[in-house]
């Protein structure tokens, strides 16, 4: 990871005023690199400073949304591809968009999955779209202003925080089931 940093500061240093947009399509090409987005995010700290690098990361991760999203309206083959995915890790669990929102948090989870299944949940692009939105918000954030800091934490800290995540998606999933049996009654 470090040999990555390095090449992608030396990069961008040498890129000059067209460092930002050669960082945003870092961001597009990170799922063909099979890099994860806490990766890039942190670079982005790194290299831009919090304020920068965040709203670089947001803008990246906004566009490899839209980017997903016309690529699976496009490409039936490449949609059923995530969808089988999907039924492997997560075996058709319905999920709510707030507990899409936790999972984007979490390190390791798979951006496009999730990008699945809020298409799935929204009736359209622009919905889409405002959710994904919100959605990056939180990682582009915490992975640039403490994505260093995490990567640098015992593994105890890290698993207090990834136990932490899961309960609150779990207790997400729990509000959600009783909201339906409630409406149900």
């Amino acid at each position: 990871m470090d040999n990555f940093n390095n090449s992608i500061q030396s990069l961008i240093e040498g890129a000059g005023w067209l460092a930002p947009a050669l960082f945003i399509l870092i961001h597009l090409i990170r799922p063909f690199l099979f890099l994860p987005v806490i990766v890039v995010c942190i670079a982005g700290g790194v290299l831009f400073g919090f304020v920068e690098g965040a709203v670089l990361s947001f803008i990246g991760l906004s566009l490899m949304s839209l980017i997903f999203y016309k690529l699976v309206s496009r490409f039936p083959r490449f949609r059923e591809g995530v969808a089988r995915l999907k039924t492997k890790i997560l075996h058709d669990r319905t999920i709510t968009v707030s507990q899409v929102m936790v999972l984007r948090v979490m390190p390791f989870v798979h951006f496009h999955l999730l990008s699945l299944y809020l298409m799935e949940m929204t009736d359209g692009f622009k919905s889409y779209m405002y959710y994904s939105g919100l959605g990056v918000i939180l990682p582009a954030v915490l992975y640039t202003a403490f994505g260093e800091a995490i990567t640098e934490f015992p593994w105890y800290v890290v698993s207090l925080f990834m136990l932490l995540l899961a309960a609150v998606y779990a207790l997400l999933g729990r509000i959600h089931q009783m909201n339906i049996e409630g409406s149900k009654s």
